[in-house]
């Protein structure tokens, strides 16, 4: 299974990114971008990528350990960046981001422990993908609209793994589809 731990943001938050994401699709060259589905606005904190069936169960048992430890915390959606020259438009946060990045270390640590190939460490910084692009596009126009947004703040309180599944269909737009394989509450809520 391809999978990932991830703090997905609450609908209401989901809609007032929407409602921004609609009004960015309206400037210019908006159509060189491939914007991603509102299913699949996450932050992802640990990308543990095909993971053998074999070791689901104590990666799953590691990151309620995880969670366990971990305590409720506040976040917002807030501004946002690129990464590789415009080829990924992202949106940031603000708030409770040293808990976030320490939510991060402890669900990469727990893939480690359950014996994950993870890669190489690579600092933890908070986005959540909205456009991507093959090319590199010059999205300046669209980080300056995001400068002024912010969502309202929400309790982060659950860690959740997400299985990936890649389009296959060769459909030009078709999306990843996300599917929650299990979820638990921070501090030993749920």
């Amino acid at each position: 299974m391809r999978l990932f731990a991830a703090v997905l943001p609450p609908e209401g938050v989901v809609d007032e990114l929407a409602t921004e994401v609609a009004e960015l699709k309206k400037l210019p060259r908006a159509e060189a971008l491939r914007w991603t589905a509102r299913e699949g606005w996450h932050f992802t904190l640990a990308f543990y990528g095909e993971v053998d069936d074999g070791l689901v169960p104590e990666l799953s048992a590691r990151l309620k350990r995880t969670a366990q430890r971990s305590e409720p915390f506040a976040l917002a959606l807030r501004g946002g960046g690129q990464f590789g020259h415009g080829r990924a438009l992202w949106v940031g946060a603000e708030g409770g981001l040293p808990a976030l990045g320490l939510l991060a270390d402890r669900a990469e640590a727990a893939g480690r422990k359950a014996g994950v190939d993870m890669g190489e460490h690579r600092r933890y910084k908070a986005h959540l993908t909205v456009a991507r692009s093959r090319d590199a596009v010059d999205v300046r126009p669209y980080v300056a609209a995001l400068r002024e947004f912010t969502s309202r703040t929400w309790t982060v309180g659950d860690l959740v793994l997400v299985r990936s599944r890649l389009p296959r269909s060769g459909v030009p737009g078709e999306q990843p589809r996300y599917e929650a394989v299990a979820r638990w509450g921070l501090g030993g809520a749920g």
